[in-house]
């Protein structure tokens, strides 16, 4: 199972309101190029190039929220990657960001680091499940 990494800046973008799970559109994008904890923005990732079935800024997961006695857990559905019309990739690193978030713009969340580098021959699928369940969990905050 991919490994979860908290951008740093996150916590405080989520307590000056930048991130709102309930209305904002997050979306899965992915690179070759560790992220680093520093990164703040979209901008700071290097994207795999957007062609063969990548679109550059990823693919939007639709997220819910669950609340248990002062416990709320933020879950995203699953996104689909399919490889058309070449090779897609590769990639070996899955950053979710906020695609509505202004100020900063498209401001990161986290990443997930799958160990080594991925290619999708064309017509094969790669499946993002945040908790390996869809929809999974993101993150919880107690």
């Amino acid at each position: 199972m991919a490994s979860y990494n908290k951008f740093n800046d996150f916590s405080e973008q989520l307590v000056e309101g930048v991130h709102d799970f309930g209305a904002n559109t997050f979306k899965v994008a992915l690179s070759n190029s560790a992220p680093t904890a520093s990164n703040t923005v979209l901008a700071d990732i290097t994207q795999i190039s957007g062609t063969n079935g990548y679109t550059t800024g990823g693919t939007a997961t639709t997220i819910s929220l669950s609340e248990t006695s002062g416990t709320t857990t933020v879950n995203g559905t699953q996104v689909v990657f399919t490889a058309s019309g070449g090779s897609m990739g590769p990639f070996r690193y899955v950053v979710l960001y906020n695609d509505s978030a202004t100020s900063p713009l498209d401001a990161l969340v986290a990443w997930w680091d799958y160990g080594s580098s991925i290619t999708l021959a064309d017509g094969e699928t790669f499946t993002v499940k945040f908790s390996n369940t869809s929809p999974g969990a993101i993150f919880t905050l107690a």
